[in-house]
């Protein structure tokens, strides 16, 4: 399924997570791991590393996510790879759960529409 993404797809499937990631205004080292993860199964190359690494530094800007930029088909995709950063740390703050519910009733309506 990774391999359908597109370069932007794949991208912004990664400022999703790393957005998630910052949720409670920290990025811990369980969350950075899968991340890196990510980045080896969706074989980014070097210029998309680069941006990647820099959303574990400083959080995507809030505009550049927009639920309903992700295609209907990677829908369950996306949220999974948010489910999996958001436990990776073995604590989900409240934060991050209630992002996470506002993000998967955003992507519910869009089908819906």
């Amino acid at each position: 399924m990774l391999d359908a993404l597109s370069r932007d797809q794949r991208l912004n499937l990664m400022r999703f997570v790393c957005s998630f990631a910052w949720a409670d205004l920290e990025v811990r080292p369980e969350e950075r791991g899968f991340v890196m993860q990510c980045i080896e199964r969706l074989d980014l190359d070097e210029d998309e590393r680069r941006q990647v690494l820099g959303w574990l530094e400083r959080p995507p800007a809030p505009e550049s996510l927009d639920p309903n930029s992700v295609p209907a088909a990677h829908r369950a995709l996306f949220l999974n790879a948010i489910e999996q950063v958001v436990a990776a740390d073995g604590d989900i703050a409240v934060e991050e759960r209630e992002n996470l519910a506002v993000l998967r009733e955003l992507l519910q309506q869009g089908e819906s529409a």
